[in-house]
């Protein structure tokens, strides 16, 4: 829940400072679904490399996890790849939301945003 309320902060604020390049985009004849990938791609590679990091920094940890864990291997490699999925497709929706708002924009409005 963290994770999704964080990458859904840092892509609002990134739309909302990049509203005069999507307006530009927009009135120079970018279609809906160009605005919508280059928004939602920027999050998922954001995620991307988040994952990665992450999985690194949690496979380092696994002897200092396992003395904590109770009949449980700390390597399992089901959990990372659920939890792995589980993240990419909550940054996907909260990628979505300020891509679709993003959308909306008028572009005559975003150029005298300026």
């Amino acid at each position: 829940m963290l994770a999704g309320v964080g990458i859904y902060g840092v892509i609002s604020y990134s739309v909302a400072q990049r509203t005069h390049e999507i307006g530009v985009r927009l009135a120079l004849g970018a279609q809906h679904q160009d605005i919508l990938w280059l928004i939602v791609g920027r999050g998922q590679a954001l995620t991307l490399a988040g994952i990665l990091l992450g999985l690194a920094v949690s496979i380092a940890m696994t002897r200092i996890l396992s003395s904590l864990l109770y009949e449980v291997s700390a390597t399992d490699p089901t959990v990372f790849a659920a939890i792995a999925l589980l993240l990419v497709a909550v940054a996907l929706v909260a990628c979505f939301i300020p891509a679709r708002r993003a959308l909306r924009v008028d572009p005559m409005l975003a150029l005298r945003y300026e």
